[in-house]
């Protein structure tokens, strides 16, 4: 082999220039915080279209039924709550932004150029390396001179035949590093913080009451999720929850605004996909990571709502801190939720039947029909919250009846009685302002 010395290539020159923007006329800022929303709404039609017209109901997770009787907030108010939140993300995500610098193209071929430096520093490092494990390295690189020049070369510490340039396999793996490796340990790192914040965030907002009652407690009216409820939080939990959670994981990584869009639309995709109420063999994101709409479903239900916190990507949090589903096989209770819900219908289908039977001039089916699609409507406005709170009222007077029967028979007031029908148990099962399952 020649007697050449490693020697370190000098860095080219640039000019920066502002980036263009990815759609004329649009800022990549602007781009970077719709699409999020649009994904949001696109994917989620895609599911409410298969919920409307019960395509593959083999693969959902609840009935129909279900979404009728054991939800306790009508699908508008739903759209409603996300709508405000997006508005809320997007003014919060360009106001961010528009402190930040003009985004500037031009460097690609030099930051390239430092990785293949690195890589040829790294070279100089192979001769001493491979000493300690016995072998000789120049040797090595003069008996494999002749067949293997680039190999040789890089065996010997980097001592090409001209090093005042990089190898064309050195500026290779500098575009790789680049283009491919650096973006794709940005990602990794953000999704380990997002799950990381969401975890910690969403686990105390369920041990603490006051978070519990006055901010989550919202999201878990849905016992049956769909898809565009995945994001039907209060607007501070969403804001502090999601929008923060995200945020900081793109400042911290140092995502361009590009990798951001994609970054965010990609966890808006996943959040929506984790609460579409199917389990679908052939979506890839229900196989990827363990964390898919089955099992993030499981919290969802009164019996696990202690239980499988991660969210939106991987479960290692809750494998980690012991708080995954220990439940065993949850099929039993899936079907017993069915029944009971098909029962409530069933009962008002009967109770519509018993009051035209005597009119024969009724079209039952068609009165059968019309009382479905009256429910939905119902549901769908104000009227089921007008049921709710005389439901309500209606309670809070019974108990007020036996508090004070009780009162007169022990003629004393006791406190504990008093703070107990006033204040809310973190997840009972009676507590209207926590919408305990069952209560319709």
């Amino acid at each position: 082999m020649a007697n050449y010395t490693t020697q370190i290539p000098e860095l080219p020159s640039y000019t920066l220039s502002p980036r263009s923007s990815l759609i004329p006329g649009v800022s990549d800022v602007l781009t970077q915080l719709l699409s999020p929303v649009v994904a949001y709404w696109v994917v989620s039609l895609l599911f409410h279209i298969l919920d409307v017209y019960d395509f593959w109901p083999q693969y959902r997770l609840h009935t129909p039924a279900e979404i009728l009787k054991r939800n306790h907030v009508s699908r508008y108010e739903v759209f409603r709550d996300v709508i405000v939140q997006q508005l809320i993300q997007t003014i919060f995500g360009y106001a961010i932004a528009y402190f930040d610098p003009v985004e500037m193209v031009g460097k690609e071929a030099y930051d390239i150029a430092v990785w293949a430096r690195r890589v040829r520093v790294a070279e100089t490092h192979i001769p001493r390396t491979l000493a300690v494990l016995g072998v000789n390295a120049p040797k090595l690189a003069n008996q494999i001179y002749d067949s293997y020049p680039t190999v040789a070369a890089a065996l010997a510490g980097g001592t090409y035949a001209n090093s005042s340039v990089f190898a064309s396999w050195e500026l290779t793996l500098g575009k790789f590093i680049y283009h491919a490796g650096i973006p794709a340990l940005q990602f990794i790192i953000a999704i380990l913080l997002v799950d990381t914040w969401q975890y910690f965030i969403h686990r105390a907002m369920h041990m603490n009451k006051f978070l519990y009652v006055w901010l989550h407690s919202r999201h878990h009216r849905l016992y049956v999720p769909y898809a565009y409820g995945a994001l039907y939080n209060h607007p501070l939990e969403g804001l502090f929850l999601d929008t923060l959670g995200t945020g900081l994981a793109y400042l911290v990584t140092g995502m361009t605004v590009r990798q951001g869009l994609v970054f965010f639309t990609c966890s808006t995709i996943k959040t929506v996909d984790d609460h579409c109420g199917y389990k679908f063999p052939w979506d890839p994101l229900q196989h990827i990571t363990s964390n898919n709409a089955a099992y993030h479903d499981i919290h969802h239900q009164s019996w696990g709502i202690k239980s499988n916190f991660s969210q939106p990507f991987f479960t290692f949090w809750d494998r980690f801190l012991g708080t995954t589903w220990t439940g065993g096989d949850v099929s039993a209770r899936y079907e017993r939720d069915r029944i009971k819900a098909q029962k409530k219908v069933d009962a008002d289908l009967s109770d519509l039947a018993s009051s035209v039977t005597n009119s024969p001039a009724t079209d039952l089916p068609n009165a059968e029909a019309q009382a479905k699609k009256s429910q939905r409507s119902v549901l769908e406005t104000d009227g089921a919250q007008v049921l709710r709170e005389e439901r309500r009222e209606e309670q809070e007077a019974k108990k007020s009846v036996r508090r004070t029967t009780q009162r007169r028979k022990t003629g004393s007031f006791d406190p504990r009685s008093t703070l107990a029908s006033t204040v809310p148990s973190l997840h009972g099962r009676s507590t209207p302002i926590l919408h305990a399952d069952g209560v319709h």
